[in-house]
């Protein structure tokens, strides 16, 4: 097949998810036309099968900001046109699946029935979908969509009650690279961050308010009061700021470290000890999966998806939003318990395997394969109804 896969670039779970996923698809002998206003962060390595298409910003004094909206639904007539697509997959509702809608009614009058499958991310639909000026727009172009998915149950039920959606809506999870992100002891590396043997958490974010940053902190404040443990801070964003200067209100600079974007996230996850994950929202939870996948048990809210990777009491432990005692009192009973350390750290990794690509790709596929007949269908009937 000949996909389009509409993401943002960015180190934001849906923008990961379908840049593995491409490359997932890829490696499977399907041509993947990644259409973006940038390379994406995860594609770091040349595909055969890959290509990108960057749409170009168009200035003119009139406008206040560039016309993203119009300038993405010519780059996607203009990809399928001349590269023949078979389907366009876009993901994050805003406003790709607006703008998906638009592309293909334009190419619906050259002739060409384009299916188009929306798959939802989060904020997306819990957030920014939210808001008054957008919901109309975000509850009619999920149900124009030839078929939408859900990274979690969660997130499906939200939807559902948000918005009046007449579409089925499929849950399909996010996956994880099982090869990539396993357990890869590296005792030098260890020792740079933990020179005294402390013990190692780490959470890593896009630095938002949802990810509620300072209650990582807050939490670790408590936790290095009884136990060894130094603390790594991986991503960058808006709430950086407040959180480097929450660290010196609380004098724990010298036991957190900020390390910026990484891309090989799963060394430093291989080193850890323990992730944490307080979010506000989270419709699946990624960077946890990642980490379960490196043997690293979780310590998280209860929010959205979370409690379907998370296993309470299994692979860690999900506390409410913003119990910052509660989420300490768990971290130090993990971490001052060897024994039940271990057994979460294989729990970690088991529930890990049941997201692994292979098992989630094929799911796509299926999905790609029933809007493409569907499409056709119906264009069969409609040739029969005029004729």
């Amino acid at each position: 097949m000949k996909i389009g896969i509409v993401c943002y670039p960015t180190f934001g779970g849906s923008g990961v998810m379908a840049t593995e996923l491409g490359i997932g698809l890829a490696k499977k002998g399907h041509q993947i036309h990644f259409i973006s206003y940038k390379r994406p962060v995860r594609l770091t390595s040349y595909y055969k099968d890959i290509f990108l298409h960057e749409i170009g910003s168009f200035e003119y004094p009139l406008f206040e900001f560039p016309p993203y909206d119009t300038s993405l639904a010519s780059k996607i007539v203009d990809v399928a046109m001349h590269e023949h697509l078979d389907v366009l997959h876009v993901h994050y509702a805003i406003p790709h699946a607006a703008v998906a809608y638009m592309a293909k009614q334009i190419l619906k009058t050259k002739g060409i029935e384009l299916p188009v499958i929306t798959t939802l991310h989060g904020t997306d639909i819990t957030l920014v979908g939210l808001d008054k000026s957008m919901s109309s727009v975000v509850e009619f172009s999920i149900n124009q969509s030839d078929i939408v998915t859900s990274v979690s149950n969660s997130l499906k039920e939200g939807t559902e009650s948000y918005f009046d959606i007449k579409k089925n809506i499929e849950v399909v999870y996010n996956f994880v690279d099982l090869d990539r992100f396993s357990r890869k002891e590296n005792p030098e590396l260890k020792k740079v961050f933990a020179p005294n043997g402390e013990k190692i958490i780490v959470h890593t974010s896009n630095f938002r308010k949802v990810k509620r940053i300072e209650d990582v902190i807050h939490a670790y404040s408590k936790i290095k009061d009884s136990v060894q443990a130094n603390l790594l801070l991986i991503g960058d964003g808006p709430e950086r700021r407040n959180a480097e200067e929450l660290c010196r209100e609380l004098g724990t600079c010298s036991q957190i470290q900020f390390l910026g974007k990484q891309d090989a996230v799963e060394e430093i996850l291989s080193i850890a000890d323990l992730f944490m994950l307080p979010s506000q929202n989270e419709s699946f939870g990624l960077a946890a999966l990642e980490a379960m996948a490196c043997e690293v048990p979780v310590i998280s809210s209860n929010a959205g998806g979370l409690p379907e990777v998370n296993i309470d009491g299994v692979t860690g432990f999900t506390c409410e939003i913003g119990d910052v005692d509660d989420m300490a009192k768990k971290a130090i009973i993990l971490l001052e318990n060897e024994d039940m350390l271990t057994i979460f750290k294989k729990n970690a990794r088991e529930k890990a395997l049941e997201f692994k690509k292979s098992l989630i790709i094929p799911q796509y596929e299926k999905i790609y394969n029933k809007a493409i007949q569907s499409v056709a269908e119906e264009s069969k009937s409609l040739v029969e109804v005029t004729s």
